[in-house]
């Protein structure tokens, strides 16, 4: 059974990412085709990059780099739950992001955004990493407005729609995250 990660991807006070989490771990936690554990960057805090190069090639110096290596490495694909901050994702998910390299490998991701434009430019930016880090994102995205899905801009109340297309994100990266297993298998026989 795949192991997926939904990593909360803002450390900020009053965070309005934290709701979104805890919707997508209460919604995907009620699925029986996978596993799926909440991980809070809060919990992992990282400076910024303090690995030198070598680190790339898994040759960490750091406690907490082993513990997120360690952590992500666990996971077969990940929901990625991201703010947007001037046009782009928040610097604490891209910091954590930029830590490790062969821990993403070979594995699904998608994408679940918040901001005035539904944090869309978040997310694509997004896309762009995964396709370095060799991993697959999927096609299904859910973008949250901070006008039409969150009362005075800080209460969390997700429409229909956005919950079905969670529904459909959440099959689409058990699929493919199921599918790269082999890969997977083969990257750490190497």
């Amino acid at each position: 059974m795949a192991k997926i990660g939904i990593i909360l991807g803002s450390t900020r006070p009053n965070r309005n990412g934290e709701q979104v989490a805890k919707w997508v771990y209460d919604i995907a936690s009620r699925r029986t085709d996978a596993e799926f554990e909440l991980v809070d960057l809060r919990d992992y805090p990282l400076p910024h990059l303090d690995e030198p190069m070598s680190a790339s090639f898994g040759q960490y110096q750091h406690e907490h780099t082993k513990q997120w290596a360690a952590k992500i490495g666990s996971f077969d694909g990940f929901v990625m739950v991201t703010p947007e901050y001037n046009h782009s994702t928040s610097g604490v998910l891209k910091n954590a992001i930029d830590y490790l390299f062969a821990e993403w490998n070979n594995k699904a991701v998608g994408f679940v955004s918040y901001g005035g434009a539904g944090g869309a430019r978040a997310a694509e930016h997004l896309r762009l990493i995964a396709g370095e880090l060799m991993m697959a994102d999927v096609r299904q995205q859910v973008t949250l407005s901070l006008v039409t899905e969150f009362e005075n801009f800080s209460v969390f109340k997700p429409g229909e729609y956005s919950t079905g297309a969670l529904h459909t994100l959440l099959d689409q990266v058990v699929a493919w995250s199921t599918a790269l297993a082999p890969l997977r298998v083969t990257a750490r026989a190497a």
